[in-house]
């Protein structure tokens, strides 16, 4: 058994006026549209928990959260992570650390960097040193949507 793996996660969501903005579980309070999408539209949560199970070779959130099901309607995206943590650990991996990138032009999301980076490492039991966040801009090639990546590496139990 190897005793690290490593995840790569992505994910975009198309962005409307009347949806609130969220990353890595933080509301952006001061964005003037929200993610469109089936679940409550957390491009970071769902990239980091694609990341999770693609290290493991385990599908992506689409297998275990299927937005035909309207049981999903709205769902905590930490709900997912969540649930992809556990299958994660349930074959002896944990994550060591992480690195999140995320695109969007407006709003400017710097001063969240540490709340969102203190969240996701409280969601993942990491100490806030092992999640590294990222921001980019598209120079306004992609304004109508937030578009989020992750890698993850796994360490073995």
């Amino acid at each position: 058994m190897l005793s690290y793996r490593i995840g790569y996660g992505e994910d975009a969501h198309r962005l409307e006026i009347g949806r609130p903005l969220i990353l890595g579980g933080i509301n952006v309070p001061q964005a003037p549209r929200g993610a469109a999408a089936h679940s409550d539209g957390d491009a970071l949560l769902h990239a980091l928990a694609d990341a999770l199970l693609s290290g493991l070779a385990l599908g992506d959130i689409g297998q275990y959260f299927p937005d035909t099901d309207p049981a999903f309607q709205g769902l905590d995206s930490a709900l997912i992570l969540q649930r992809a943590l556990e299958l994660v650990r349930a074959r002896g991996y944990v994550p060591a650390n992480v690195a999140l990138v995320v695109t969007l032009d407006r709003p400017k999301l710097g001063e969240l960097r540490g709340e969102i980076a203190g969240n996701v490492a409280r969601l993942l039991h990491l100490a806030p040193g092992e999640v590294g966040v990222s921001f980019k801009t598209s120079e306004d090639l992609a304004s109508d949507h937030v578009q989020a990546r992750v890698t993850v590496l796994l360490q073995r139990l």
